[in-house]
C-alpha cells in the first residue's frame, strides 16, 4: 500500500501558521490539515486521501458534507442565521419535539439546547441540584464529560485534565467503572461485576463518605468513550437504576459520544434495558454543526424563567442540521451502524487472532475499541504500540484515534460500507505486520 510523505509542504505551512496564533492546549493527534471530505473520505491540503475511522471524534455521523445536511443549512442560512434564545423559531421547536419522541424514557421530555457536550453536562448538573435540592454527585473513574469547570470535575480519564485547575467544583466522588477486562474489585460467588460496583457505592461510598440523602445525581457514560470504549458488565445498569430509585437519586446518562445511533440504537443506554432521568447529547447529533442537548423527564424541569439560559441555544443552523441528521439516521444509518458495526467487529476479531498484541476487541454497533497489550506481560497495557499504530496508519491513509491507556477507537461515520471497513482493516493488518515483525 502507498505510504504518504506527511505532512506535505502545504500542510507544513499551515501548521507553522497555526503554532503562532492558536492555543497550544489543543491535543493535536497528528499533522492532518483537512481540505475537504465526502462520506468516509478526507483529503488534506496537499491532495492526500484518507479513510476516516474516527469521524472527528464520533461527530460526522452522516459522513462529511452529506448533501441533505448541506442543503438544510443553506436553506436556513438564506432565511436567518441567528435569533437569540429570548425568542422563538419553528425549527427549534420541531427539533425538541423530535427529541422527545426519541427520548429513552417513557415520560414526555423537555430539551435544553446548548452549543457543546460539556455545556449539556453543565446544564444537567444544575438541573439535578435545583430539582432535588441536593448538592452531591457520583462519577466514575475513566469517565470523560468535558473540560468546563463542572464537567471537568466529573472527568477522570487523565490527570492532565485537572492539573493546574484546582480547586474544582465541590461535591463529586468517583467510583470504579465496571470494566470486565480490567476489574479492580473482588466479587462474591455468583455476583456480577456490575452489581459489585453498585454494592461498592452503597457499602463504601454511602456507608463511609457520602450520605445518600445529599446525593443529587449519578453521572455516567453508558459506554465509556475517552476512558477506553469500555462496555459495562450486564448487571450494572439494572442494579444502578434500582439503587437510584431506592434513594431518590437522578440517573444522568452522558450520551455525548455514545448516543445518536452510534451503537445501532438512538441511545447506547437502550442496550442495557433501563431508563435514565436525564440525557446529555452532542457530537453526532448535527453532523458537525455545534449542538448539544440536555433532555430530561418533563416532571423534573421545574426551574423558573431565567434560571438557566444561553445566547446561542436552539441556533437555527444547528437545529436544521440536526433534523436532517436525525432523518438520515432514521431512514438509513441507524440500521447500518448495527449491521456494518457487527461486520467490523467480526473482521477485527479475525485480526485479533493474528496478532497477540490485540488484547481485546469490544464494542456495540460502530463504537468499537481495540485494546493493545504487551503479550509477554499478560494484560499489561502497551500505549507505545498503540501510538505507533495510530501514527503508522496515518502515513498509510487511515485516520485513527486513541483513547484509554492503550486503546484505539473505531468510530467511523455511520454511513461506512463493508468495503470501506475492509479497506481500513487491510491497512491495520499491514501496519501490525510491520510493527510486530520489528520494523
Amino acid at each position: 500500500m502507498h505510504t504518504h510523505s506527511l505532512p506535505g509542504p502545504k500542510a507544513q505551512e499551515w501548521i507553522r501558521r497555526d503554532e503562532a496564533v492558536i492555543s497550544p492546549s489543543y491535543p493535536r493527534g497528528y499533522p492532518l490539515v483537512m481540505d475537504h471530505g465526502s462520506g468516509c473520505t478526507i483529503w488534506d491540503v496537499d491532495g492526500n486521501r484518507f479513510l476516516d475511522f474516527m469521524a472527528g471524534i464520533a461527530v460526522a455521523s452522516t459522513g462529511y458534507s452529506h448533501p441533505r445536511v448541506v442543503q438544510a443549512i443553506q436553506e436556513q442560512a438564506e432565511k436567518f442565521i441567528h435569533i437569540s434564545s429570548d425568542f422563538y423559531h419553528p425549527k427549534w421547536i420541531e427539533l425538541a419535539e423530535k427529541m422527545s419522541q426519541l427520548a429513552p424514557f417513557s415520560e414526555p421530555a423537555v430539551s435544553f439546547m446548548t452549543n457543546s457536550g460539556t455545556e449539556a453536562v453543565e446544564t444537567a448538573i444544575k438541573l439535578a441540584r435545583y430539582t432535588t435540592g441536593r448538592t452531591q454527585f457520583i462519577g466514575f473513574l475513566g469517565g470523560f464529560h468535558g473540560r468546563t469547570m463542572g464537567s471537568v470535575t466529573f472527568t477522570a480519564s487523565k490527570p492532565k485534565y485537572h492539573h493546574g485547575f484546582y480547586p474544582l467544583m465541590n461535591g463529586v466522588v468517583h467510583v470504579p467503572f465496571p470494566d470486565l477486562y480490567r476489574p479492580v474489585l473482588a466479587c462474591n460467588p455468583g455476583e456480577g461485576y456490575g452489581a459489585r460496583v453498585v454494592r461498592y457505592i452503597e457499602e463504601e461510598i454511602f456507608g463511609h463518605i457520602l450520605p445518600h440523602e445529599d446525593t443529587a445525581g449519578i453521572l455516567v457514560e453508558p459506554i465509556q468513550g475517552e476512558g477506553g470504549y469500555i462496555i459495562p458488565e450486564e448487571t450494572f445498569f439494572p442494579a444502578l437504576r434500582q439503587m437510584c430509585d431506592r434513594y431518590g437519586i437522578l440517573l444522568i446518562a452522558d450520551e455525548v459520544q455514545s448516543g445518536m445511533g452510534r451503537t445501532g440504537k438512538w441511545w447506547s443506554i437502550e442496550n442495557f434495558g433501563i431508563e435514565p432521568d436525564i440525557v446529555c447529547s452532542a457530537k453526532g447529533i448535527a453532523s458537525g454543526v455545534p449542538l448539544g442537548v440536555m433532555m430530561a423527564r418533563k416532571s423534573l424541569v421545574t426551574w423558573p424563567k431565567g434560571s438557566h439560559g444561553n445566547t446561542y441555544g436552539g441556533n437555527p443552523l444547528a437545529c436544521v442540521a440536526a433534523l436532517a441528521t436525525i432523518d438520515l439516521l432514521e431512514k438509513e444509518y441507524l440500521k447500518n451502524a448495527a449491521t456494518t458495526g457487527l461486520y467490523a467487529q467480526q473482521q477485527l476479531k479475525k485480526l485479533q487472532g493474528k496478532y497477540a498484541c490485540i488484547g481485546d476487541v469490544r464494542g456495540i454497533g460502530l463504537m468499537i475499541g481495540l485494546e493493545f497489550i504487551d503479550p509477554a506481560h499478560g494484560k499489561q497495557a502497551d500505549p507505545v504500540m498503540r501510538d505507533r499504530i495510530v501514527d503508522e496508519a496515518f502515513l498509510k491513509g487511515l485516520l485513527l484515534l486513541g483513547c484509554g491507556e492503550s486503546v484505539i477507537r473505531i468510530a467511523p461515520p455511520l454511513c461506512i460500507t463493508p468495503a470501506e471497513v475492509d479497506e481500513g482493516i487491510a491497512i491495520l493488518d499491514e501496519v501490525l505486520s510491520k510493527l510486530t515483525n520489528g520494523a
